[in-house]
């Protein structure tokens, strides 16, 4: 499968507009954003367990991260609340599970070898540092060889400079509106800018984003 996978051309998914697919596994359903392959594939997802499901043992020959949504996911090594971020580098596994259900955003096989950081991040909990403008506040998340990831707050009414994104940028809208010339992004909106793209963002209202550069092809 191929979707989305011509990483030259810019993405903006309302995901909450999306249906749920269901996977392999009983209970575990997803939204496909990204993919190259089957089902073992580089991709990035939303994946939604059902309370009580899982799924099976399996080892990340491409390395994962996610960061959790609702609810709490859990593995053999702990427990992830929402607002947990989690990175588990190739040659990692587990076999995942939530009693109570959960909503997770996930991306596969796209770690470098030498990226081999294992970690978790309980970021309701994490203290956030000034970001380079007046109302910006980041916390950052992970950075490996010109890739770098964070949260970033906004607050409302607060503007960014123009500015190119070199390796690429991808965002989700994880409360509030994010913005641009482009349009406005309310929560649940995923955006996927390929490298030298430019834009000119801002929120009125204010909002918390996941963000990601430096990873998409050149």
């Amino acid at each position: 499968m191929n979707l989305k996978a011509d990483f030259s051309q810019r993405v903006a998914i309302d995901t909450n507009a999306m249906d749920w697919e269901a996977s392999p596994m009983a209970g575990v359903e997803r939204r496909k954003l990204d993919r190259i392959g089957g089902e073992v594939a580089r991709a990035t997802s939303l994946v939604r367990y059902a309370p009580e499901s899982y799924f099976s043992e399996h080892t990340h020959s491409g390395g994962e991260e996610f960061l959790v949504l609702e609810g709490v996911f859990s593995d053999e090594h702990g427990d992830y609340p929402a607002g947990t971020y989690v990175r588990n580098p190739i040659g990692t596994a587990h076999k995942p599970h939530s009693k109570d259900g959960c909503v997770i955003f996930v991306k596969l096989q796209q770690f470098a070898q030498t990226d081999t950081a294992q970690f978790s991040i309980n970021t309701r909990d994490a203290e956030f540092g000034p970001g380079q403008v007046p109302g910006l506040s980041v916390l950052p998340l992970h950075s490996h060889e010109g890739e770098s990831c964070a949260l970033v707050r906004w607050a409302p009414r607060t503007h960014f400079a123009p500015h190119r994104h070199w390796g690429g940028e991808e965002i989700l809208v994880l409360e509030g509106t994010f913005q641009d010339e482009m349009g406005d992004y309310p929560k649940g909106t995923w955006l996927r800018s390929p490298h030298l793209s430019q834009h000119n963002p801002f929120s009125d209202e204010g909002c918390l984003i996941y963000v990601k550069t430096g990873h998409l092809p050149n």
